[in-house]
């Protein structure tokens, strides 16, 4: 079936750009990653947005990421399941078939054309699922897996298709013998990524996700050797780090951590400690950077990532993991133009990843370099499944819009190359946008979830 839009269109005002270059000495500063060489520092936060039906990244993937890529700028892909049972949201994307592979290819392939590099950020959601997503060998219903057997409390609630919502499946918590299949799982899953073209791979280690399920004290109630001390608790994450790593190489290999935060009723009761063990074991394998989630992150109006360690923990934690972290460091949690400017020029930081606020400006660092405003985002179609609406058709700011925020901006470092290199990109990248969701093809809806 296809699709249909006309993109909306925007007058953004374009504030004085700051006259002593702090943007281009902080979140536009180059940035060299080994095998990369970033132009700037802001960073597409995975985001999970429910398109991709059958499992499977649809053609309107292949826009959205190149919509939101730039030359020399880093994308990480929304969590993408390393299995049938790390799924737990409604037409989210896997990497465990060759199909999947294949479509994963053409994101790639669209990203790179821009000159962008994309990292594909792995996850299996653990007990955070229902039965509906985990049927067996023969189409029955079957309990998520994770760390405990312990249910995600009634207070969060999981997302089916057709817009339903229901309370998170009873798990069952692994077989030690079992724990060793995922870690293969998250393997296997590495190595499709980097088969597909991405540049690296994040593994998803934080926000009460299934390797965080053994992270946490407060849920990992195991008493193998995969539960008990925070050693014990680490290993899991450390077993699918190495067999990663060992699979497509450290400068490759990414993670994000979430220790401070509890989400889905998984938070420690050492936090620090728990952060601290964990890089101090990270360290020896050079990734190419760690993603830490802060406890600022929250959602509007949804207590789904309660702030129960806040204050003081966070600001102590942040400088105490950035100091014995031996590499760079990504930050993520509510960031805006100004406070990840500083963020970057006092140290805290490498990089900033944004979410929302790309989900809704396609051409976000262009709008951070000009000062231009930023459009709202749609929170109503952040998970629907529309192919185009609140996903393709968030309107670009236009080349006459660039030149009036570059003119009012007045002298800046290297402005007439950023000027010809970005009005270059942006008028490719407008015609893209009104051209390419016209005639996007996309996989029937089914009307339950099967594998392709």
């Amino acid at each position: 079936m296809q699709h249909d839009a006309t993109p909306a269109t925007s007058s953004p005002l374009v504030h004085q750009l700051d006259v002593d270059n702090n943007i281009f000495n902080s979140l536009l500063a180059p940035l060299p990653i080994e095998g990369m060489n970033l132009s700037h520092r802001v960073v597409f936060a995975p985001v999970t947005r429910c398109r991709a039906l059958n499992y499977c990244p649809q053609e309107a993937h292949a826009v959205y990421y190149s919509q939101r890529a730039s030359e020399g700028g880093l994308l990480i892909t929304e969590a993408v399941a390393i299995s049938q049972e790390g799924i737990g949201f409604p037409h989210s994307p896997g990497i465990w078939t060759e199909a999947q592979v294949q479509r994963w290819r053409n994101v790639v392939r669209a990203v790179h054309d821009e000159g962008g590099y994309i990292f594909c950020q792995i996850w299996h959601v653990g007990r955070a699922s229902h039965t509906h997503y985990q049927p067996d060998s023969e189409g029955l219903p079957c309990s998520p897996v994770s760390s405990t057997a312990q249910r995600i409390p009634k207070q969060w609630l999981i997302r089916l298709p057709e817009g339903v919502r229901a309370e998170y499946s009873q798990p069952r918590a692994l077989r030690t013998h079992e724990i060793l299949f995922v870690v293969d799982q998250f393997r296997s899953a590495a190595r499709n990524a980097i088969q597909a073209g991405f540049d690296g791979v994040e593994i998803h280690g934080a926000h009460g996700y299934f390797i965080d399920q053994f992270l946490k004290d407060a849920i990992n109630d195991r008493e193998d050797e995969y539960g008990g001390s925070v050693e014990n608790r680490c290993r899991f994450a450390l077993e699918v780090m190495s067999a990663v790593v060992s699979e497509i190489g450290g400068q490759k290999t990414a993670m994000r951590i979430s220790p401070v935060i509890d989400h889905f009723g998984a938070h420690d009761s050492d936090p620090i400690q728990l952060g601290l063990h964990l890089i101090s074991r990270l360290n020896d394998m050079k990734l190419a950077y760690l993603h830490i989630t802060e406890t600022r992150m929250t959602y509007k109006g949804l207590k789904s990532l309660a702030i129960t360690n806040a204050g003081h923990v966070e600001d102590e934690s942040l400088q105490l993991f950035r100091k014995a972290l031996k590499g760079r460091v990504m930050l993520s949690g509510g960031y805006t133009r100004e406070t990840g400017m500083d963020a970057i020029r006092s140290g805290a930081a490498d990089m900033i990843s944004f979410g929302r606020l790309f989900i809704a400006n396609p051409d976000l660092p262009l709008r951070f370099a000009i000062g231009a405003e930023v459009n709202e985002g749609d929170e109503s179609t952040y998970y629907t499944h529309d192919q185009v609406k609140g996903y393709l058709d968030y309107p670009m700011l236009t080349p006459s819009q660039v030149e009036q925020g570059y003119n009012r901006a007045g002298t800046i470092h290297n402005l007439d190359h950023v000027r010809k290199r970005v009005l270059s990109q942006l008028m490719k990248k407008n015609k893209k946008l009104h051209d390419l969701p016209l005639h996007l093809r996309v996989d029937e809806q089914p009307a339950y979830i099967v594998l392709p």
